[in-house]
């Protein structure tokens, strides 16, 4: 992307070169131009529409129509698994590294539509550009990743020991299959890579795919399917669908042609779909994402400007909608009023605004859903503790026909109010003064999540917080993000208790296994 020595990632956005906002706002302004069209599901290398549609509308302005898109009905969930069944076995055989390059040809194909990619999110999600370029390219390198753990691991298949036995020749192989057809239901918040991602680790291991994505971001995950789709992967094998979750959803949940789930989304739906799941007629696997309430611990000893940029951006980056979103600060009490001090100086200079543009830091809430629950929640926090930055939502001017939030930060709420451990999902964090790090740690794991988490200190203190944090990715003294920024082959993402059912991590060397199973062969020669 741009300049050839620049790489974006998380970690890498916050200078990038001049060119990239050139490309960017010229795809901006062509979208603009051509907005309001309509996208059909795909299913078995089909374009197919359903009878009722539904509007896909911007956060960023109300009045924008993004697209029109198919709500998909019991009867599309069918079609789409019949299709993804019907490929299923000539998949399987297709050899692994034939598989792995069609893979690759995807990540190829978003790197080519790259700023379309990241116009589309920011318009779609509310992301600002560089979230959102960072989302695209973090869709194509999680595929690379998959193919190269593919490679890597020629193919899972294992020569095994020769049993001794006299007269006879043994050998064993343990070869890790394909299961069959794997769902995946991808969230608002990432739709480009947590879309990308599970149906990459999906594919390249020989499962057919079936995509529902979340209804406020159709658009960005269609773009991954035609990205499949140009990429060249046989009919049936990839497969689109939208509608909503209670009747869509749930119809590919409960069939019994699916044999795995990728989910990404709260824990609350999470856990709806773990036991509907469950209540087939064997065990099938499910690998759930399910959000957290992650901690940044600041001790005395620390780099305040590195602890206060970190969780800054980690607090409202993506208007704190991250599942790895900062949404509790512990400062020991020998730092707390100059770290405090530090966060309100950076987040009053934030700027909110059209996240097209440049300057912009700070665009939209998802949804009306997400906007009134900040309005509830600040009004809650103001009256328990104190709001020393934000609290408001912006409706001047254009913010009207958005859904604009300022970010939040609320001090001296009790220990005991609810929102210590529930998940906002909003630009939203508090902070709480701790007499030392033991007191640190036993409020940053006494909640039901176990995502992300972070500390400004020492190496001993360092060390010491990795060995007890109960968190499945932990950050230390990071200036680019207290609890986020996550990157494919550097930090594989994925969480401990509600926040995860696996203990392994996406993007990591242990992700592709989940999506096979062993079986062993022998013949005796």
């Amino acid at each position: 992307m741009s300049e050839p020595n620049f790489r974006l990632t998380y970690a890498t956005m916050y200078n990038p070169p001049q060119d990239l906002h050139t490309h960017f706002e010229a795809e901006v302004a062509k979208l603009k131009a051509n907005l309001g069209q309509e996208f059909a599901m795909l299913i078995d290398g089909k374009n197919i529409l359903a009878e009722e549609k539904f509007e896909d509308r911007s956060p960023v302005d109300t009045d924008l129509l993004l697209g029109v898109f198919q709500k998909g009905t019991a009867a599309h969930a069918e079609m789409a698994l019949q299709a993804a069944r019907k490929a299923a076995r000539g998949w399987a055989e297709t050899d692994w590294r034939a598989r792995a390059a069609l893979v690759r040809a995807a990540a190829a194909r978003i790197d080519a539509r790259i700023y379309e990619f990241g116009a589309v999110l920011a318009l779609e999600v509310g992301k600002n550009r560089m979230e959102a370029l960072a989302d695209a390219a973090e869709a194509a390198d999680l595929l690379r990743y998959a193919a190269d753990q593919m490679e890597a691991n020629h193919g899972f298949i294992v020569k095994m020991g020769e049993d001794p036995l006299e007269g006879y020749t043994a050998e064993n192989y343990s070869i890790l299959r394909p299961y069959g057809v794997w769902l995946v239901i991808s969230p608002f918040n990432f739709p480009a890579a947590l879309t990308a991602g599970p149906m990459g680790a999906a594919l390249v291991t020989g499962n057919t795919v079936v995509v529902k994505p979340a209804t406020d971001t159709p658009w960005t995950s269609r773009l991954i399917a035609e990205c499949f789709e140009e990429a060249g992967f046989p009919a049936g094998v990839v497969n689109y669908v939208t509608g909503p979750g209670r009747t869509l959803g749930q119809a590919l949940v409960d069939s019994p042609q699916v044999d795995g789930i990728t989910f990404t989304g709260s824990y609350d739906v999470g856990m709806k779909i773990y036991r509907d799941f469950a209540a087939g007629r064997y065990p099938r696997p499910i690998i759930l994402e399910m959000g957290g309430k992650n901690p940044a611990v600041v001790s005395r000893n620390a780099d305040l400007e590195q602890a206060a940029q970190g969780i800054f951006r980690s607090a409202f980056g993506l208007q704190g909608q991250k599942c790895s979103a900062t949404s509790r600060v512990l400062v020991e009490e020998p730092v707390y009023d100059e770290l405090v001090d530090r966060l309100k100086t950076l987040t009053e200079s934030a700027v909110i605004g059209d996240p097209t543009e440049e300057k912009t830091f700070i665009g939209p809430v998802a949804n009306q859903s997400a906007y009134n629950d900040y309005k509830n929640f600040t009004e809650d926090l103001s009256q328990a503790g104190t709001l020393l930055v934000g609290g408001k939502v912006r409706t001047e001017g254009d913010f009207g026909r958005g859904f604009y939030c300022e970010p939040t930060i609320a001090l001296d709420v009790p220990r005991d109010h609810p929102l210590w451990k529930q998940e906002m999902f909003l630009p939203i964090t508090m902070v709480q003064k701790v007499p030392h790090l033991e007191a640190a740690l036993e409020i940053a794991n006494e909640v039901d999540y176990g995502l992300t988490a972070g500390i400004y200190g020492t190496e001993e203190e360092v060390a010491w917080f990795f060995k007890y944090i109960e968190a499945g990715v932990a950050y230390a003294n990071r200036p680019q993000g207290a609890t986020t920024g996550a990157w494919p082959g550097f930090q594989p993402f994925g969480g401990w208790k509600g926040s995860g059912s696996t203990g392994k991590n996406a993007g990591g060397p242990y992700y592709l296994q989940e999506y096979l199973r062993e079986q062993v062969n022998t013949v005796i020669r």
